[in-house]
């Protein structure tokens, strides 16, 4: 009987089929890394949204006391210093009603599925523009990928499923080449991909510093003791409310005998 004859690879192509596992795996670890992303920057902006509504509000509040009453001080003394100061004031009062009455005030708390995940994992390793082959190919997928991130934001599944069954079906998907023009091309994959993993992980760092990540941290912590970080700033804030409207109510009643 004749025994089959097996091609052996050529270093080529053993080269380029062991770069093809890295790249693959490097794939899969950057899909992790980009979702760890877009998850922190949904979760600190949901954060920043409840601050707003539950701590912002109250800022808010406490610096129109703190105008009315240097505004008022401002009409007594009647000195340059004194309007300077209280339209300062007046400004930092309007900015915080702004910021505690804006958009971003309205987002909703960020609790994504397992199913959101799982389809935002494969849909970045499937368009992300790291693993493009070239110019058009990257403009393509930048597009698609901030589609991606966008619908993993808002919770939107049907959005990721279409975007992953608009990939299976896209002739681009069909790709042929000479070993030797694959290999160049998985090399330079390989070295984006990792570039933006460190790119990431350089993000990520800085986010996580940030005064509002570290207090949601804080807030984190506080809630697996029980407590509610934000209900004893907003007390606390709420007391100092307190004080500033008497002060005011205290000045008021006594410009007024005068």
């Amino acid at each position: 009987m004749a025994s089959e004859i097996v091609r052996q690879l050529t270093p080529e192509e053993e080269e380029l089929a062991a770069k093809r596992e890295e790249l693959a795996l490097l794939e899969a670890e950057l899909a992790d890394r980009e979702l760890a992303l877009v998850s922190l920057k949904a979760e600190i902006t949901a954060f920043e949204g409840l601050y707003l509504r539950r701590v912002g509000i109250l800022y808010a509040e406490l610096d129109e006391w703190n105008a009315r009453l240097v505004e008022l001080h401002a009409e007594h003394a009647g000195t340059l210093a004194a309007r300077t100061e209280a339209a300062e004031a007046r400004s930092q009062a309007q900015e915080s009603y702004s910021a505690a009455h804006g958009e971003t005030a309205e987002v909703p708390p960020f609790t994504p599925s397992p199913e959101l995940r799982s389809l935002y994992r494969e849909a970045a390793k499937r368009v992300h523009p790291d693993t493009a082959t070239d110019e058009k190919d990257r403009a393509r997928r930048e597009r698609l990928m901030k589609e991606v991130n966008s619908a993993y934001a808002a919770g939107d599944e049907d959005t990721l499923r279409r975007i992953l069954a608009d990939i299976e079906n896209s002739p681009d998907s069909v790709q042929g080449s000479g070993v030797g023009a694959d290999l160049v091309r998985v090399l330079r994959q390989l070295k984006q991909v990792r570039n933006r993993i460190t790119a990431i992980a350089l993000e990520i760092s800085q986010l996580s510093g940030t005064d509002l990540a570290q207090l949601k941290s804080k807030a984190d912590l506080a809630a697996e003791e029980d407590r509610d970080l934000l209900a004893e700033m907003a007390t606390s804030i709420r007391g100092r409310i307190n004080a500033v409207r008497q002060q005011f109510e205290d000045r008021f009643a006594g410009g007024t005998k005068e």
